[in-house]
């Protein structure tokens, strides 16, 4: 079974030249609180897409982290290329700020069968060519928190894109896809991530997990709802393992900078 690895490195301030494994970032925004860190995720990526309402995120509370600065610079420097969704959400004012500013709007109204995550998701697959797409990683800000409905919706996002690294993000923790296609290494960056995590099978049960790495690591444990399932654990090493017969989500805190 092929390898697949996994960092949170682009929680860090550099992102380390021999870092493996070298991807290329996409972030999109969603209309939620955004994270104390995501001019980090900003700066690591090479595309910036606002889902809907999340456009009025950036437009209101990007200048808040910026306190000393002058709002309506910060609100130029941070201009996303790309607003798409069924703007039930986002301002005329906002809209127009950033359009003259030579944002691309895509107004999918139309589409009230996929979520704005779903509609972003899409067009970062149809916008790189088929070699950056094994290479690609999109970081979502604000994913997490808010409606239940939400979040689950989110979540659905990553079974739908299994083949495509997503990672869901708050100001808490994180959340990505183990597909059970691959065996996986997770390398932690222990200044910024953990130490809580779980591991949680989504889309069917698991008659087999093992992993290494964790305080209380699993050795051919079956996994259900209803049954056992890996939350509030706690990593001990900085490369955890997981093999796994059934699609997993991997959860770690984030740590308070």
């Amino acid at each position: 079974m092929e390898l697949m690895s996994h960092s949170s490195a682009f929680l860090l301030p550099t992102i380390p030249p021999d870092h493996r494994p070298s991807l290329t970032y996409a972030l999109v925004v969603l209309n939620q609180r955004l994270p104390r860190f995501t001019p980090l995720l900003w700066k690591h990526a090479h595309l910036h897409l606002c889902a809907d309402g999340g456009a009025n995120r950036v437009y209101d509370e990007m200048p808040l982290l910026f306190p000393h600065e002058d709002p309506s610079d910060v609100r130029s420097r941070y201009k996303p290329e790309v607003i798409k969704g069924d703007m039930d959400s986002v301002r005329e004012d906002v809209l127009g700020f950033y359009a003259n500013l030579g944002t691309e709007v895509v107004d999918e109204s139309q589409d009230q069968d996929t979520t704005d995550l779903h509609k972003c998701i899409e067009y970062i697959r149809d916008f790189t060519s088929d070699i950056d797409k094994s290479n690609i990683c999109i970081l979502v800000a604000g994913a997490l928190g808010g409606r239940f409905d939400h979040e689950i919706g989110n979540i659905n996002v990553l079974c739908r894109f299994s083949s495509m690294r997503i990672i869901l993000l708050s100001d808490d923790c994180l959340i990505h896809l183990l597909p059970r296609t691959h065996c996986h290494e997770i390398h932690i960056q222990p200044s910024v991530e953990g130490p809580h995590c779980g591991l949680v099978p989504i889309g069917m049960p698991s008659k087999s997990t093992t992993t290494t790495g964790l305080q209380w690591d699993l050795d051919n444990m079956e996994m259900s709802f209803g049954g056992l399932i890996s939350t509030s654990n706690i990593v001990k090493e900085e490369k955890i393992t997981v093999r796994s017969d059934s699609d997993l989500l991997w959860t770690i805190s984030i740590k308070k900078q």
